[in-house]
């Protein structure tokens, strides 16, 4: 008789379900719907205190950067620009959201953080300038003098 039980699948076993409480947060205003494989999303600014930036938008273009709109993502809401020029990009606040191809981003990361290693070499450069006894120095022997009208009476 033993040989005749039916065999079941821990699958089709239940369970009792643990529920976990969901915790509030502030909702952000960024919210930005997750980038494609292989892209990297950003958020650019197009308008600063009521003023269209339109050099920082077309200086983002011109690196690589290309405008999201929502239509690509139909499934969701996302906060869409309504009117202008813009008009069906998402964006919040004079932002909009753009993206690049990983690579790109990559070089100009690289670009970036090489810009900066030779910035810091130069002030380190300068500090050891400072420091050490056989560098000249640079120093400010100018004199300043103030004088107002005539010649002084004693």
């Amino acid at each position: 008789m033993e040989n005749e039980k039916i065999k079941t699948s821990r699958a089709s076993q239940t369970r009792d379900k643990i529920e976990v409480k969901k915790v509030w947060t502030p909702p952000n205003s960024l919210d930005a719907p997750p980038a494609p494989t292989g892209y990297r999303h950003q958020w650019i600014r197009a308008e600063v205190l009521g003023f269209n930036d339109a050099k920082n938008v077309a200086s983002s273009l011109r690196e690589g950067w290309e405008l999201v709109r929502a239509d690509e993502y139909p499934d969701t809401i996302y906060p869409e620009m309504t009117e202008g020029r813009y008009a069906g990009v998402i964006g919040v606040g004079g932002l909009l959201l753009a993206r690049i191809p990983e690579e790109i981003a990559l070089q100009i990361d690289a670009y970036y953080k090489k810009q900066n290693e030779a910035k810091e070499e130069a002030v380190e450069n300068d500090l050891m300038k400072e420091q050490h006894p056989s560098m000249r120095t640079m120093e400010n022997e100018s004199r300043t003098r103030v004088t107002f009208g005539g010649t002084k009476k004693s």
